[in-house]
């Protein structure tokens, strides 16, 4: 079934699909107008692959830029719309699976494969078959959040964006999460490392500090 590129069906699929309910129906209707606005300025990325991605990056530009236009500080907007995100992230049911055993080896397949089917136009990354055993690692080269939000001069909205990464990622069972730069934080690529410790290791290793 074809995904519908329509302001409702983006939200609702969106991580701010609790919150937008909660908003005045005067700033819901001015959400919905610049979602419009924005569908036809980034018509070349709405594609079958990159809908949920669309969503977020839509759905957080006009939310950011409403809630100012309604009387929020661009702190305060920012706050709101980071907050709202973050708070819609469930990272539970990812440290659950990371207790398996054949956690790292699942990942190896999944994550190319879901990257594959979740991913349209704008989008490269380089995937490393030769990892060993207890790593697993690739790169993001080209993103669309990147690409969208740089020239809207929004990099940090797609700052917010990787943080998702570090709720999801970034305190996962005998596993390590290292990403030392992104490509909304001003590096040259997105660099995704995975590395699993053994249950017998306990606390004998330091989780890294990832951005």
């Amino acid at each position: 079934m074809k995904k519908e590129y329509t302001p409702e069906k983006l939200i609702a699929v969106s991580r701010y699909q609790k919150y937008f309910p909660t908003l005045e129906e005067e700033v819901k209707q001015d959400v919905f107008a610049r979602m419009r606005e924005l569908l036809q300025e980034e018509k070349e990325y709405c594609d079958e692959g990159n809908y949920r991605h669309m969503a977020q990056i839509l759905t957080s530009i006009a939310l950011y830029e409403v809630l100012q236009k309604h009387g929020k500080s661009e702190e305060e907007a920012y706050a709101i719309v980071s907050e709202k995100m973050w708070d819609f992230l469930d990272p539970g049911p990812m440290k659950k699976m990371a207790k398996l055993p054949f956690f790292l080896p699942l990942m190896k397949k999944i994550v190319p494969f879901g990257f594959k089917k979740g991913s349209g136009k704008g989008w490269r990354y380089t995937w490393h078959e030769e990892d060993p055993e207890d790593e697993f690692h690739f790169e993001c080269n080209e993103c669309i959040y990147e690409k969208i939000l740089r020239p809207r001069g929004m990099l940090k909205l797609g700052a917010m964006c990787c943080h998702a990464d570090i709720i999801n990622y970034g305190d996962l069972p005998y596993t390590d999460f290292k990403r030392t730069q992104t490509l909304c934080q001003g590096g040259g690529l997105c660099d995704f490392r995975f590395i699993r410790h053994k249950k017998d290791a306990g606390e004998g290793w330091t989780r890294s500090q990832s951005i």
